[in-house]
Parts: structure tokens; sequence; C-alpha cells
């Protein structure tokens, strides 16, 4: 069996790279990226360097068995065109790569962010609505892609789809693009550690769902060497909020209205002192909690890290300034990260664009 892993050097695609590899079922796993690792650890993949959004994917993709589609663009959060072409086109040119091919196995990545707003707190089965957050580019950018997998299974039968819902993906090894990607300089690495920070921000209305990265591999690599179809929520127990943020820093609970934390991350996005946009307070507030019966029931899959843990991974490896060695995960050095210049149209650090999986 023949896997190709586009977006193999991000935060879920590394990790999954190296669970295929130790499949038996698999002969050979095609990792793809517009940079790829270095000799040594690259193992035993066969490593790729492709652009989805203008190289001829055909040629890539034909004889593979499956595609596991993760490559996707968090930054530069500025540049809305940019992050279209390679997000919503790219994904629709490998839709069309994957057709030409032949290929008989699609896995995307999909996102709770592209779920429509909650009505309440019950958790929703993959039947709920994928219309996005509007306030959010990332969520409708999710949201549309949704679509484009709606049309192309409905022309392209022969094809098993199967679309993954992560809730928040972190682990240590994520630790430093995570904080490129979403805190970037405003945030100093050290105040992170434990007992640091005497007070945190909590918002009462936020909660999320989390997720530890090399679980979400074991619900890919389960979904490609099933026959499952469809759509599948993956999260792990137990839901958090801002609440287990403090009290994994060590730091008292502060309540902050809504309000007044989505003014605040407005003004700090205004100013181009903070990477993202404050539509991601919006998805936090908005987003529903996921029912995750299905991954559980159809796929087998049962997280091997709780929430909680996963979190305590993120956060743990921010202050320590972790990363692994792919070009998206490997630590960066300050003058790299000065580069980044938050406001600029584009980034002059070629790791604060990388894929976000």
């Amino acid at each position: 069996m023949r896997v190709v892993v586009l977006g193999g050097t991000g935060n879920v695609g590394f990790a999954l790279t190296r669970a295929l590899a130790d499949e038996p079922q698999i002969d050979e796993v095609v990792g793809v990226a517009r940079r790829v690792p270095d000799a040594d650890v690259r193992g035993t993949t066969d490593w790729r360097a492709v652009d989805i959004a203008t190289d001829d994917l055909v040629p890539l993709l034909r004889g593979a068995d499956a595609v596991v589609h993760l490559a996707w663009l968090i930054q530069p959060g500025r540049d809305l065109e940019k992050l279209w072409a390679v997000n919503v086109d790219g994904t629709d040119r490998v839709l069309r790569a994957v057709a030409a091919a032949g290929v008989g196995t699609l896995v995307y990545a999909s996102s709770i962010g592209a779920y429509s707003p909650a009505h309440d707190e019950r958790p929703v089965d993959e039947s709920f609505p994928t219309h996005g957050i509007a306030t959010s580019s990332y969520s409708r950018q999710k949201a549309y892609v949704e679509r484009l997998l709606d049309t192309f299974e409905a022309e392209h039968r022969g094809t098993r789809v199967v679309r993954l819902r992560p809730g928040l993906i972190f682990s240590r090894d994520a630790a430093e693009e995570q904080r490129r990607f979403f805190l970037g300089m405003l945030v100093p690495r050290a105040l992170l550690r434990p007992g640091v920070l005497p007070v945190f921000p909590h918002l009462p209305a936020v909660r999320f769902q989390a997720v530890h990265s090399d679980d979400v591999a074991d619900a890919y690599r389960r979904a490609v060497l099933s026959d499952v179809r469809g759509a599948f929520n993956v999260a792990a127990d137990p839901i958090l909020s801002t609440r287990d943020v403090a009290d994994v820093l060590g730091a008292r609970p502060v309540p902050v209205p809504r309000l007044l934390a989505r003014w605040g991350a407005a003004g700090t996005w205004r100013l181009r002192l903070h990477p993202v946009e404050p539509g991601w307070v919006d998805l936090g507030v908005r987003s529903p909690v996921m029912d995750t019966t299905r991954a559980r029931t159809e796929l087998g899959w049962t997280p091997a890290h709780d929430a909680r843990d996963a979190l305590r991974a993120v956060l743990g490896g921010i202050a320590d300034g972790t990363g692994a060695p792919t070009p998206t995960l490997a630590p960066g050095r300050r003058p790299g990260e000065v580069g980044t210049r938050h406001g600029a149209r584009y980034s002059t650090d070629p790791r604060a664009e990388a894929p976000d999986r």
C-alpha cells in the first residue's frame, strides 16, 4: 500500500509519517512539504518537496492507494489572498489531482472550525451544519472546503472520502510552531513556566476541546487502513476552559468579560503586536462541543492522552523552546522571529507560513 501525506512536516503530519512507517500493510510512505527534513531525520519516508498551490500534483499522486491531505496555512494571517490560494484553491487542486490519478482513498484534515455556531452546550455529532463562523477567516475557509468535498464526493463516488474534524491539536513537538502561529513575540516564553504568572485571564464563555498530535495521527492511520467513509469528530476528554490553562500555569484565574477579551484581541491585532485575528476568540466562544462517539466506535479510536496532558505538553514545550526536526516544527532563533514582522504582508521567515498540520 502506498500512502501520500500532504503537509507531512507539520504538527500531525510528522507524527503520522512515523506512525504509518511502522504499519506492515503499508509498503511506502511519501511525505510531501514545501521544505523537506534533513536527510538524517527522514527515516524510511520518501520525502518530496512540492507546493500544492503551484506544482503538478498528478505525477506525485499516481499509484497512491491513499492520500492524506493535511497541508494548510495559518500564517501570514493578514494576507487572506495567500491563505485562500493555498488552503482553498490548493485543496481544489488536490481534489482534481486525486481524481485524475485514480486514487482510491482521500483522508482530509477538516476541523472543529468548520462547524456553524453552537446553539447550546449539548455535544453535536458529525451531522451538525458546517457553514463556519463568519468572523473567522480560518473557519470560513474550512467550511468552504467542506463544500468542495461535498461536490467531489457526489462526482467521484468510487473514491472513499474521510474527513477528520479534530479540536485543538497540541504536543510538545509542535510547541514552537504553535508559539509562532498564535503567540508571536507578544508573550515571552518564560511567562509560560509554572508559577511565573500570578494571574491569568479567565473567559467563562470560552471552552475548547483538545487532543494530542500522536492521538490525531492514530485516528488518521485508522482512517487510512479501514473502509470507513464520511466525517469523524476527534477530541479527548475533558472539555477545557481558560481556567484549565491557569491551573497548568499555576496562576490565579481572573474573570474577563468576553467583549473585553475580544476588544483586546482586536486591539493587539490592529497594532500588529499579535499574529492572529480576533476571530479566534469567536471560535472559542461559539464553536460547538463535539461528540466523538463515531470515531471511538467505528474507527476503534481511543486517545492515549487526555486533553489536559496535551495542554501541559504544548505549554511546557513553549516555555522550554522545544520542537521537532522538521522545517515547520524546528525551534526558531530570535532574529528569525523578529523577521516575521506580524504586520508585514509576507513573512521573511518561511517557517511562519508553514502548514498547521
